[in-house]
C-alpha cells in the first residue's frame, strides 16, 4: 500500500523547518513517504492551493494532508477536492484578512489541530470555530504560534494519529 502525506509549510517558513522535520521522522517509520513543498515564491494562500492540487498523488492509497499556519488553511482548502484520510493542522491560519475563504469543507473524517493559548497570529477562538464546525479534535496548549515548545507532544499526537488513519 502506497502512503503519502504532504506537509504544507507556513507564510514566513521553509519547507524543512522543525515541525516539518519531526514529523517526516514519524510519518517515515510508518512506512509513509513524505513531501514538503516549496511554497516561498508566494505568500498568496490560494496560489498554493493551486501548487498542492497539481502534485502527483495518483498511485497513492492513503494521502493525509498537514499544514502549519498558512499551510494548514492550504491543506483545508486542498481537502475539498483530494479526499483526504485526514489532516492534521498546526495553529490554522482561518478567518484571517487576506484569506478568500472563510467556509471550508474539507472531505475527511479525521481532523486533529494543535494551537497555542499564546497565539499572537491566529486567535484560539478562530481555531475553537474551525474545530466545533468540523468536529476536530482540538488540542490548545500553552504555547506560541510556532508551537515549537509544545513539538514533542504534538509528534506524539501525531504517531497516534497516523495509526488511527491506517486503521
Amino acid at each position: 500500500m502506497a502512503k503519502l502525506i504532504i506537509y504544507n509549510h507556513g507564510m514566513d517558513s521553509i519547507p524543512w523547518g522543525k515541525k516539518a522535520l519531526a514529523l517526516a521522522e514519524i510519518a517515515e517509520n510508518r512506512g509513509f513517504e513524505f513531501r514538503s513543498p516549496d511554497y516561498q515564491a508566494s505568500n498568496d494562500p490560494e496560489w498554493r492551493v493551486q501548487q498542492l492540487l497539481a502534485q502527483n498523488i495518483s498511485g497513492y492509497d492513503k494521502i493525509i494532508l498537514a499544514g502549519s499556519s498558512m499551510g494548514a488553511y492550504v491543506a483545508t482548502v486542498a481537502a475539498e477536492i483530494i479526499n483526504p484520510n485526514g489532516l492534521f493542522l498546526i495553529a490554522p491560519a482561518f478567518y484571517l484578512p487576506g484569506y478568500s475563504r472563510t467556509e471550508f469543507n474539507p472531505q475527511t473524517a479525521r481532523i486533529e489541530v494543535f494551537h497555542g493559548w499564546q497565539d499572537d497570529a491566529v486567535p484560539p477562538e478562530n481555531v475553537w470555530r474551525f474545530c466545533a464546525e468540523h468536529r476536530a479534535r482540538l488540542h490548545l496548549l500553552d504555547a506560541d504560534h510556532r508551537l515549537l515548545s509544545i513539538l514533542p507532544i504534538m509528534a506524539a499526537a501525531f504517531d497516534r494519529f497516523l495509526g488511527e488513519c491506517l486503521s
